[in-house]
């Protein structure tokens, strides 16, 4: 079997599919009958796996993000071709079958997975067997219920771990590995990395929103109201498309990160749009070339595909926005905050090794004397959100306490606790579903490993006779140091 995925643009390159010429098959995506990402399972003869592939579409429908059935189709694939060397299908498989896809999956594959992964399999195969049952094609789900309920995952509830920084670490990420200044804060003349003012620059403004980096790396200048040699002193950007599970939200941009990007736009950016202007040029039917942007910025008027268009910059996937240029008259101008090579907007992979790069710098620096501890493993992007998220509920959380000692009150009224609870405030800060997801770092409020430490400081070896010195007297060690010294 072959799993595909949708592409609207891919398929427009090719014009005339299964007869339906270029409009068929323009009208089947906007028309929402197929969506960009949705996936198709193929048999040997190249014909849809039914009724798998109708349930892929229903996902679609329901606007499922594309990476999730992505992953919900990969999953899919692996248990039907585990149950066909099984001589079995969908509509035959028992609950047997199903435990010993979870063994395989665990234990027995060449790739084993752990709870927080089975979790996300079992969620695919449930929500499948949801469908089949509605459809008629199963009369029930292959297993029996556990704990009241039909599910199949692990039952083990994940502590997810919220790595922060420090400001020492995040000083040193931000300007020696990904700025390639030196722990000292000097010019490292070994420096051979690529646009330091723009990874600076997205480090900053990464970490004072708090957003995340399908969040940041989308953007566009009309976003930010820069353009036009201008740059407000702060700004609010309003997320809609880009933002995790399309949930919108307004995300405000402080001074700090507004003004570290001006040496990435007055500097580094020209000169990449500069050498990039071949490229692009000759790219340009597969560009979104705007030619003016309407309704203070929000708006996009362009040409796509050969039809004029126009589009609300919020509600722009990233796909459409990495190719989103503006036609200024001397030049294509990407519309993209942070760009690449070539012009256009970085991915996440090129994110990926812009940080794996900065990573191997610190490494390279973390004997020095300025240099902060490190941790274990390399920092990912969305240890800023959760630097963010923590450092803004301790200094709420701070506000709180002091605002209540100030008015002498036992406690804060009803009408100051909803309107200034810290963890309502941080919740709608990051876009959070619910105030579940946000109460994981109150915890963290404070260090319980400090903690630990200060508790039994006067219990340690350094305050009193370890066993190294119990032992060295017992057994005379120390007469005979003495006597060999005299």
């Amino acid at each position: 079997m072959h799993l595909f995925f949708t592409d609207q643009r891919t398929a427009l390159k090719v014009g005339d599919v299964a007869g339906l010429g270029h409009e068929g098959v323009r009208e089947l995506f906007d028309r929402r009958r197929v969506d960009t990402g949705t996936p198709i399972l193929l048999d040997g003869a190249m014909r849809p796996v039914e009724p798998v592939s109708s349930w892929f579409r229903t996902l679609a429908l329901e606007r499922m993000d594309p990476k999730s059935m992505k992953a919900y189709a990969h999953t899919v694939l692996l248990l039907i071709n585990f149950l066909l060397k099984r001589h079995e299908d969908l509509r035959s498989a028992t609950e047997y079958d199903i435990k010993d896809f979870e063994s395989w999956r665990r234990e027995g594959g060449r790739h084993t997975v752990g709870d927080s992964t089975w979790d996300r399999d079992s969620a695919a195969i449930g929500r499948l067997y949801d469908y089949l049952v509605d459809i008629g094609y199963v009369a029930s789900k292959p297993w029996r219920p556990v704990r009241g309920s039909m599910s199949l995952d692990s039952g083990i509830s994940q502590d997810v771990r919220v790595r922060h920084m420090e400001l020492e670490q995040y000083l040193f990420c931000r300007d020696v590995g990904f700025g390639g200044l030196t722990p000292d804060a000097g010019l490292d003349a070994s420096f051979r990395g690529c646009r330091p003012h723009r990874n600076r620059a997205a480090c900053e403004l990464a970490l004072m929103t708090g957003m995340r980096i399908q969040e940041w790396s989308t953007l566009l200048l009309p976003e930010l109201s820069l353009g036009a040699g201008r740059r407000p002193a702060t700004c609010y950007v309003d997320l809609a498309r880009c933002a995790k599970g399309r949930r919108p939200r307004s995300v405000y941009v402080p001074a700090g990160a507004m003004e570290l990007l001006d040496p990435y736009l007055l500097i580094e950016r020209p000169e990449i749009v500069a050498v990039a202007q071949r490229s692009l040029r000759r790219r340009c039917r597969d560009l979104f070339v705007v030619e003016r942007l309407e309704a203070d910025g929000t708006r996009a008027r362009g040409v796509l595909d050969g039809v004029t268009v126009v589009r609300a910059i919020k509600d722009m996937p990233p796909d459409l926005r990495r190719i989103a240029v503006l036609e200024t008259g001397g030049g294509l101008d990407p519309l993209a905050l942070f760009v690449g090579r070539g012009g256009l907007m970085l991915t996440s992979s090129g994110w990926d090794r812009v940080r794996w790069q900065a990573w191997e710098r610190m490494k390279a620096w973390a004997g020095h004397e300025r240099a902060p501890v490190m941790p274990r493993r390399c920092w990912v992007f969305h240890d800023w959100r959760h630097t963010f998220a923590l450092r803004l509920l301790i200094f709420l959380t701070r506000q709180a306490l002091n605002d209540t000692v100030d008015q002498q009150l036992p406690m804060a009224t009803l009408l100051d606790h909803m309107t200034g609870n810290p963890l309502l405030i941080v919740q709608h800060r990051l876009g959070h579903a619910t105030p579940a997801t946000t109460y994981r770092y109150v915890r963290y409020l404070k260090d319980p490993m400090r903690e630990v430490d200060d508790a039994f400081r006067e219990w340690t070896a350094a305050g009193g006779a370890s066993y190294i010195t119990i032992a060295r007297h017992v057994l005379g060690l120390e007469e005979h140091a003495h006597a060999a010294q005299g």
